[in-house]
Formats: C-alpha cells, sequence, structure tokens
C-alpha cells in the first residue's frame, strides 16, 4: 500500500451556500464496454451476502502519515452547509447528472477549515512556507487566496520532488504542494467527495473518509468466510499514480463534474510540473503522490477504468462466486474456480492498456493467481508458507500483533501447510474465530 501521501483529513464547512445546480445528460461512460451500457454507479457492496463486510464502516481508520479523520466540526460547531448537503442529495438522487455550478462552495469559511484541516508539521513545498507561518494574518490571507480563486488568478506552483525509500530498497518519489495550493486542493476535494462518496463502490476504501486498511482487511476476511473462494489474485498497478493519463482523468471528472472554474483547477494542478534541486520540469501524465488532490484522482480513475468494469464481469461473466477488495492501486480478488481467475487476469491486462497502465511486469498467471489454502494441483504445486502480500498485510500484522482480525485473514491467505485439499465446488469451513 501507498501510505506516504500528504493528504490531510477531510473538513466540513460552517457557512451556508446557495443550492446546487446541475443539469441532466445521459452520461457516456468512456471507461465501460458494450454490455455495460446498464450500469449505474451505485455504492452497492460485493453479491449481496457480505453487503455488510463490504459497506461496513464501523472502524476507525487507520493512522498513517497523513491525518485523515471523520468529517470534523467547524468551528463554528457546524458539520456540513445546507449548500454541500444539496450537492450529496443531488448526486445520490440523480446519477447521470453533471454539476454545473461548484465553484461557489468554495467559500473563506471552507478554505479555513482547509487550512486547519492540513497537517501542521509538514514539510513546505516550493514556496517554503510552513503551516505556522502562514496562520499569522490567516483571514486577510485567506481573502486575498478567496478572491484569485473565483477571479481566475490562482496560479498553482509546481511540487517540490523529494524521495522516500520503499521495502525493496528503491525510492519512491513524492511531490509536497506549496500550502496555498493545499488549501485549494482540499478546499476542492471536500466538495466533489460530496459528489463521488456517493458514487464509488463499496469494495473501495483507499484513502476515502470513514474507511480504512483494517475495514479492507476485514471485508476480505468476510468474503472468504461467506463465499465459495479457492484462488486469489492480487495485483497492483506498475507506476500507477505516475502513469494516469491526464486526458482520461479530466474526461473522468467530466462524467459529473461540468463547472469548468473546477475543471481548470484540476488541470493547473495536474500541468504544474515538478522542481528538483531548482530545475522545473513538466509533467505531461501521472498526479504527484503527496498531493492532497491525488487520492480522489486516483479513486475517480480507477473507478471509471476498474470498479465498473470489474462489477459488471463480475456478475455477467463468471460463473462462480467472486470477492473483490480495492485499496487505491492495490487489488485483491477470490474466485471459486481457476479458470474464470486466469481469465479475468488476461482480460485486465488488455483493460488496462487500452488507458496506459499495466501490471508490475514479471508473474505469469501461476504467480499471481493462488490457492487459498495448500492444496497441491498439477499447475500450481506446493508454495511455502507466506508467500501472498495482500494490501500490506505483512507490515500489518508487525504492526498490530494482536489483531485478531488480521491473524484470521493470514490463516486464510498464507500457504498453510496440513491445510485440506478444496474441491473447486467450495471451500472447506473457515476456522471458528
Amino acid at each position: 500500500m501507498h501510505e506516504n501521501r500528504e493528504i490531510s483529513r477531510a473538513p466540513s464547512v460552517s457557512k451556508e451556500g446557495r443550492f446546487v445546480k446541475a443539469s441532466g445528460r445521459t452520461a457516456d461512460v468512456y471507461a465501460l464496454e458494450k454490455s455495460d451500457c446498464a450500469v449505474v454507479p451505485v455504492n452497492r457492496p460485493n453479491k449481496a451476502a457480505q453487503a455488510a463486510a463490504e459497506a461496513g464502516e464501523g472502524r476507525a481508520q487507520m493512522k498513517e502519515n497523513i491525518d485523515q479523520s471523520r468529517m470534523p466540526p467547524t468551528q463554528s460547531g457546524n458539520r456540513m452547509s445546507q449548500g454541500l448537503d444539496g450537492v450529496r442529495k443531488a448526486a445520490r438522487e440523480r446519477k447521470q447528472e453533471r454539476f454545473t455550478s461548484l465553484l461557489h462552495h468554495l467559500t473563506v469559511d471552507l478554505l479555513r477549515d482547509s487550512f486547519y484541516a492540513l497537517k501542521r508539521g509538514a514539510s513546505p513545498g516550493v514556496d517554503g512556507v510552513r503551516w505556522q507561518e502562514y496562520e499569522p494574518g490567516l483571514q486577510d490571507r485567506l481573502a486575498d487566496l478567496y478572491s484569485r480563486v473565483h477571479r481566475g488568478r490562482y496560479r498553482a506552483q509546481p511540487s517540490r520532488r523529494v524521495y522516500i525509500p520503499k521495502a525493496d530498497g528503491r525510492q519512491r518519489p513524492l511531490g509536497v504542494a506549496a500550502l496555498e495550493d493545499k488549501i485549494v486542493q482540499q478546499a476542492v476535494v471536500t466538495i466533489l467527495n460530496q459528489i463521488y462518496e456517493v458514487d464509488f463502490k463499496g469494495f473501495s476504501y483507499g484513502f476515502r473518509p470513514g474507511r480504512s486498511p483494517h475495514q479492507a482487511l476485514d471485508a476480505l476476511v468476510a468474503g472468504v468466510e461467506r463465499k465459495k473462494v479457492n484462488w486469489v489474485l492480487d495485483a497492483d498497478i506498475r507506476g500507477f499514480f505516475d502513469n494516469m493519463n491526464h486526458e482520461w482523468t479530466l474526461k473522468f471528472i467530466e462524467h459529473r463534474v461540468a463547472d469548468r472554474r473546477i475543471l481548470r483547477l484540476i488541470q493547473k494542478w495536474l500541468k504544474a510540473g515538478v522542481s528538483e534541486d531548482g530545475q522545473w520540469s513538466e509533467t505531461t501524465q501521472g498526479t504527484p503522490q503527496g498531493a492532497v488532490a491525488s487520492p480522489l484522482l486516483a479513486n475517480v480513475y480507477l473507478h471509471y477504468v476498474f470498479d465498473l468494469w470489474v462489477d459488471v464481469w463480475r456478475r455477467k461473466v463468471a460463473k462462480g462466486d467472486v470477492i473483490i477488495v480495492r485499496y487505491a492501486d492495490d487489488l485483491v480478488l477470490g474466485f471459486q474456480h481457476r479458470a474464470e481467475a486466469v481469465r479475468f487476469l488476461n482480460e485486465f491486462r488488455d483493460r488496462l492498456a487500452r488507458f496506459g497502465l499495466e501490471l508490475h511486469p514479471g508473474k505469469d498467471p501461476a504467480d499471481r493467481v493462488r490457492p487459498l489454502c495448500g492444496q497441491q494441483t498439477e499447475t500450481v504445486g506446493q508454495r511455502e508458507t507466506g508467500d501472498l502480500y495482500v494490501l500490506g498485510l505483512h507490515p500489518l500484522l508487525r504492526a498490530a500483533p494482536q489483531d485478531r482480525h488480521l491473524h484470521r485473514l493470514a490463516d486464510y491467505v498464507e500457504t498453510a501447510n496440513g491445510c485440506e485439499a478444496e474441491s473447486h465446488q467450495g471451500r472447506a469451513s473457515p476456522p471458528e474465530a
């Protein structure tokens, strides 16, 4: 999992705004195939049997290096403006509509709440301004920022390139935005979340308000227990944040957002470029890991590239049970039949290629599609214990050794010595919790 993004918690808004304006139009969903035309992007979990497992949002989020929490009250004590409440209501009731008037929800109060939602000890961007340095005279600063945004004079600054170590010894590039860019991005994300939190699927868990890695793992445990899952496919997209196509990103956003001012802001962030050692470089694709807006843009991208498509594939193509859990660009699927898992993997590769993406190379289907337990088959054979890395399971186990849910999942997905062989029609009864 990528847990090193400098995102902030979603702020709430204290000032009431006008009710959202929307224009109806049948959305031309670029991401869907011909057989997908009837799909309505409602937030449904995996096949009703495990609805509670995937739709549940009861557990608090795991603390990451960013402080993303459930909508906190504003300084006035309100949790949501009437205007933003109206955006969510309209998005829920009219699934095909494109919102033409959203920027008026970006108020000085929302900018203030967005500022206080930022991580206070975060590194500065190219502006060199830290949170504590911006707070004195905050009201005047935010009034000026508000004016520049609404008059079209706001200019996004390039992200400052920094590197952090990865588990495999390589370096992961991050982009640290300037402070005012963080504030405006957080405000826009707060507005757009009212739309996309209605649209996103129940099996999507990464960097969403009120959702966490632990909940994703709990959903995977519940799916394995309740469905006939014999084979597990874990997949990660190669350099996903660096390879998001800008044109496709904007097309996907335009399915729901028709406010040209919001779209221009997103374009500015995508095209702002990167500064490394004082040298500016253009960004023609991708969105910086570390930018406040990047997780939402990534989730929108994969909502159309993966979530809607895989939901149709499961219902119309698969004959056996299929479970799905996605955390950002890390995917885990469970299948009843190995042949369907291999077929899905091949079709998924083709699907990703259409949008400029690919899975990490070097693995064939026999390596990606693995038996849930240690049954010996002619095509797979015996594997060693602990060779399956699911949604960062092993680091989480080390960080939370007493977590009962994680250890239950480890019991299932690690190839265990002595596990009974299972047929392709069903799986052995899960061990008692």
